[in-house]
Protein backbone atom coordinates (compact mmCIF):
# COMPACT_ATOMS: atom_id res chain seq x y z
CA UNK A 1 0.00 0.00 0.00
CA UNK A 2 0.92 3.44 -0.75
CA UNK A 3 -0.19 6.23 -0.36
CA UNK A 4 0.88 7.84 -3.68
CA UNK A 5 -0.87 4.83 -5.24
CA UNK A 6 -4.87 5.63 -6.63
CA UNK A 7 -6.02 2.64 -5.39
CA UNK A 8 -9.19 3.37 -3.04
CA UNK A 9 -8.39 1.63 0.45
CA UNK A 10 -11.11 1.07 3.29
CA UNK A 11 -10.14 2.02 6.36
CA UNK A 12 -11.11 1.72 9.46
CA UNK A 13 -10.28 3.78 12.73
CA UNK A 14 -11.05 3.63 16.49
CA UNK A 15 -11.43 6.57 18.83
CA UNK A 16 -12.03 9.01 15.45
CA UNK A 17 -14.41 11.52 17.33
CA UNK A 18 -11.30 13.48 19.04
CA UNK A 19 -7.59 13.62 19.47
CA UNK A 20 -5.37 11.90 17.09
CA UNK A 21 -7.98 9.65 15.62
CA UNK A 22 -9.63 12.52 14.93
CA UNK A 23 -6.50 14.23 12.60
CA UNK A 24 -5.62 10.69 11.12
CA UNK A 25 -9.47 9.97 9.68
CA UNK A 26 -8.98 13.81 8.57
CA UNK A 27 -5.94 12.92 6.68
CA UNK A 28 -7.48 9.83 4.94
CA UNK A 29 -9.96 11.99 3.61
CA UNK A 30 -8.24 14.77 2.24
CA UNK A 31 -5.86 11.97 0.47
CA UNK A 32 -9.55 11.80 -1.70
CA UNK A 33 -9.98 8.34 -3.17
CA UNK A 34 -10.03 6.48 0.48
CA UNK A 35 -13.23 5.09 2.22
CA UNK A 36 -12.43 5.77 5.88
CA UNK A 37 -15.06 4.27 8.38
CA UNK A 38 -14.40 6.18 11.31
CA UNK A 39 -16.09 4.32 15.39
CA UNK A 40 -16.37 6.59 18.75
CA UNK A 41 -19.13 6.45 21.59
CA UNK A 42 -18.85 10.20 20.71
CA UNK A 43 -22.20 11.21 17.96
CA UNK A 44 -21.35 14.80 18.18
CA UNK A 45 -17.19 14.28 17.65
CA UNK A 46 -18.29 11.86 14.47
CA UNK A 47 -20.87 14.89 13.57
CA UNK A 48 -17.90 17.16 13.63
CA UNK A 49 -15.23 14.79 12.15
CA UNK A 50 -17.97 13.88 8.95
CA UNK A 51 -17.88 18.42 8.79
CA UNK A 52 -14.05 18.40 8.91
CA UNK A 53 -13.39 15.78 6.70
CA UNK A 54 -15.63 17.09 3.44
CA UNK A 55 -13.94 20.28 4.50
CA UNK A 56 -11.14 18.83 3.53
CA UNK A 57 -12.33 17.34 0.93
CA UNK A 58 -16.09 17.85 -0.74
CA UNK A 59 -16.22 13.93 -1.68
CA UNK A 60 -14.58 12.84 1.52
CA UNK A 61 -15.61 9.13 1.81
CA UNK A 62 -16.32 9.03 5.77
CA UNK A 63 -18.27 6.77 7.63
CA UNK A 64 -19.34 7.63 11.46
CA UNK A 65 -20.12 4.85 13.78
CA UNK A 66 -21.34 5.93 16.89
CA UNK A 67 -20.69 3.15 19.54
CA UNK A 68 -19.11 2.34 22.91
CA UNK A 69 -16.42 0.15 22.59
CA UNK A 70 -16.53 -0.36 26.30
CA UNK A 71 -19.84 -2.74 25.91
CA UNK A 72 -19.96 -5.89 27.10
CA UNK A 73 -22.14 -7.27 23.79
CA UNK A 74 -20.90 -8.85 21.22
CA UNK A 75 -18.80 -6.85 18.57
CA UNK A 76 -20.06 -9.67 15.95
CA UNK A 77 -23.65 -9.01 15.90
CA UNK A 78 -23.40 -5.09 17.94
CA UNK A 79 -20.54 -3.72 15.61
CA UNK A 80 -19.35 -5.58 12.84
CA UNK A 81 -22.61 -5.18 10.63
CA UNK A 82 -22.11 -1.49 10.84
CA UNK A 83 -19.08 -1.65 9.68
CA UNK A 84 -19.94 -4.18 7.07
CA UNK A 85 -22.19 -2.19 5.29
CA UNK A 86 -19.85 0.91 4.85
CA UNK A 87 -16.92 -1.34 4.25
CA UNK A 88 -17.68 -4.44 3.52
CA UNK A 89 -13.70 -5.76 3.08
CA UNK A 90 -11.03 -3.81 5.29
CA UNK A 91 -7.46 -2.57 4.08
CA UNK A 92 -6.31 -1.13 6.96
CA UNK A 93 -7.47 -1.14 10.79
CA UNK A 94 -6.39 1.51 13.25
CA UNK A 95 -7.17 0.42 16.83
CA UNK A 96 -6.58 4.38 18.02
CA UNK A 97 -9.28 4.38 20.97
CA UNK A 98 -7.93 5.61 24.37
CA UNK A 99 -9.35 5.58 27.89
CA UNK A 100 -7.63 7.33 30.68
CA UNK A 101 -8.12 8.43 34.57
CA UNK A 102 -4.69 9.89 36.49
CA UNK A 103 -5.69 9.31 39.84
CA UNK A 104 -3.13 6.94 42.63
CA UNK A 105 -3.92 3.03 42.03
CA UNK A 106 -5.43 2.71 45.76
CA UNK A 107 -8.18 5.77 44.73
CA UNK A 108 -9.17 3.87 41.24
CA UNK A 109 -12.23 2.31 41.78
CA UNK A 110 -13.16 -1.38 40.02
CA UNK A 111 -15.51 0.59 37.06
CA UNK A 112 -11.80 2.94 36.35
CA UNK A 113 -9.85 -0.15 36.10
CA UNK A 114 -12.43 -1.96 34.10
CA UNK A 115 -13.29 0.74 31.45
CA UNK A 116 -9.64 1.46 30.55
CA UNK A 117 -8.97 -2.37 30.37
CA UNK A 118 -11.92 -2.65 28.26
CA UNK A 119 -10.96 0.65 25.90
CA UNK A 120 -7.69 0.48 26.16
CA UNK A 121 -7.06 -3.39 25.54
CA UNK A 122 -10.38 -5.47 24.75
CA UNK A 123 -11.59 -3.19 22.47
CA UNK A 124 -8.47 -3.26 20.42
CA UNK A 125 -8.48 -7.33 20.57
CA UNK A 126 -12.36 -8.11 19.83
CA UNK A 127 -12.45 -6.08 16.90
CA UNK A 128 -9.40 -7.41 15.32
CA UNK A 129 -10.84 -10.58 15.91
CA UNK A 130 -13.88 -9.49 13.70
CA UNK A 131 -12.43 -7.99 10.96
CA UNK A 132 -10.27 -10.09 10.28
CA UNK A 133 -12.78 -12.24 8.31
CA UNK A 134 -12.99 -9.05 5.88
CA UNK A 135 -9.24 -8.02 5.65
CA UNK A 136 -7.93 -8.34 2.09
CA UNK A 137 -4.31 -9.82 1.74
CA UNK A 138 -1.86 -7.16 2.79
CA UNK A 139 -4.10 -5.77 5.40
CA UNK A 140 -2.42 -3.85 8.51
CA UNK A 141 -3.66 -3.64 11.42
CA UNK A 142 -1.91 -1.29 13.62
CA UNK A 143 -2.27 -0.61 17.15
CA UNK A 144 -1.82 3.13 18.76
CA UNK A 145 -0.10 2.51 21.99
CA UNK A 146 1.35 4.83 24.41
CA UNK A 147 4.93 5.08 25.39
CA UNK A 148 3.86 4.53 28.80
CA UNK A 149 3.62 0.56 27.95
CA UNK A 150 6.62 0.47 26.47
CA UNK A 151 9.02 -1.67 28.23
CA UNK A 152 11.90 0.08 29.86
CA UNK A 153 10.03 3.77 29.77
CA UNK A 154 9.54 6.13 32.69
CA UNK A 155 6.30 5.65 34.22
CA UNK A 156 4.62 8.15 36.44
CA UNK A 157 2.29 7.76 39.50
CA UNK A 158 -1.50 7.86 38.52
CA UNK A 159 -1.07 6.41 35.31
CA UNK A 160 -0.82 2.93 36.44
CA UNK A 161 -3.87 1.20 35.11
CA UNK A 162 -3.64 2.90 31.93
CA UNK A 163 0.20 2.33 31.23
CA UNK A 164 -0.10 -1.67 32.05
CA UNK A 165 -3.80 -1.93 29.78
CA UNK A 166 -1.27 0.14 27.19
CA UNK A 167 1.20 -2.31 27.89
CA UNK A 168 -1.00 -5.35 26.81
CA UNK A 169 -1.61 -3.72 23.73
CA UNK A 170 1.93 -4.12 22.92
CA UNK A 171 1.98 -7.73 23.56
CA UNK A 172 -1.07 -8.37 22.36
CA UNK A 173 0.38 -7.31 18.67
CA UNK A 174 3.85 -9.30 18.88
CA UNK A 175 1.15 -12.24 19.61
CA UNK A 176 -0.67 -11.58 16.81
CA UNK A 177 1.96 -10.76 14.53
CA UNK A 178 3.67 -14.32 15.66
CA UNK A 179 0.06 -16.61 14.82
CA UNK A 180 -0.32 -14.73 11.48
CA UNK A 181 2.94 -14.41 10.22
CA UNK A 182 2.50 -17.21 7.40
CA UNK A 183 -0.77 -15.02 6.25
CA UNK A 184 -0.94 -11.88 4.29
CA UNK A 185 -2.18 -9.60 6.84
CA UNK A 186 0.22 -7.35 8.88
CA UNK A 187 0.51 -6.38 12.70
CA UNK A 188 2.57 -3.48 13.86
CA UNK A 189 2.24 -1.19 16.61
CA UNK A 190 3.07 2.22 17.75
CA UNK A 191 3.95 3.33 21.47
CA UNK A 192 2.95 7.31 21.06
CA UNK A 193 4.75 9.72 23.07
CA UNK A 194 3.39 13.10 24.07
CA UNK A 195 0.78 14.76 21.74
CA UNK A 196 -0.88 17.58 22.60
CA UNK A 197 -4.63 16.48 22.87
CA UNK A 198 -7.55 16.55 25.31
CA UNK A 199 -6.28 13.30 26.91
CA UNK A 200 -2.62 14.49 27.44
CA UNK A 201 -3.69 17.46 29.03
CA UNK A 202 -5.77 15.48 31.79
CA UNK A 203 -2.42 13.32 32.45
CA UNK A 204 -0.15 16.14 32.30
CA UNK A 205 -1.53 19.56 33.35
CA UNK A 206 0.37 22.48 32.16
CA UNK A 207 3.02 19.94 30.17
CA UNK A 208 4.33 21.51 27.06
CA UNK A 209 3.91 18.30 24.82
CA UNK A 210 5.97 17.78 22.20
CA UNK A 211 4.06 17.44 19.15
CA UNK A 212 0.55 18.28 17.93
CA UNK A 213 -1.89 15.99 17.05
CA UNK A 214 -2.03 16.44 13.40
CA UNK A 215 1.89 16.10 12.78
CA UNK A 216 1.36 12.96 15.06
CA UNK A 217 -1.72 11.54 12.74
CA UNK A 218 0.30 12.51 9.39
CA UNK A 219 3.21 10.10 10.55
CA UNK A 220 0.34 7.49 12.12
CA UNK A 221 -1.47 7.82 8.64
CA UNK A 222 1.69 7.40 6.94
CA UNK A 223 2.85 4.25 8.29
CA UNK A 224 -0.74 2.45 8.63
CA UNK A 225 -0.27 3.39 4.72
CA UNK A 226 2.84 2.60 3.94
CA UNK A 227 4.50 0.94 7.05
CA UNK A 228 4.31 -2.94 6.24
CA UNK A 229 6.83 -2.00 3.11
CA UNK A 230 9.46 -2.02 6.57
CA UNK A 231 7.88 -3.58 9.52
CA UNK A 232 5.83 -6.44 10.76
CA UNK A 233 5.40 -7.54 13.90
CA UNK A 234 7.13 -4.61 14.90
CA UNK A 235 6.53 -2.04 18.31
CA UNK A 236 8.21 1.16 17.50
CA UNK A 237 8.32 3.93 20.46
CA UNK A 238 7.38 7.77 18.76
CA UNK A 239 8.93 10.14 20.79
CA UNK A 240 11.54 12.49 21.39
CA UNK A 241 10.70 13.13 24.98
CA UNK A 242 9.24 11.57 28.01
CA UNK A 243 6.33 12.11 28.64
Amino acid sequence: MNESSSKSLNVLITGASRGIGFEVARRFAAMGNHNIAAVARQADGLKNLKNACIKENIQAHLYPIAFDLSTSDPYDTALLPQIAQFLPLVDILINNAGCLQNRPFEQLSEADMIEMMQVNFLAAARLTRAVLPLMRNGGHVLNVSSMGGFQGSQKFGGLSMYSASKAALVALTECLAEEYKNTPIAFNCLTIGSVDTEMFRQAFPGHQAQHQADDMARFVADFALNGTRFFRGKVLPVSVSTP
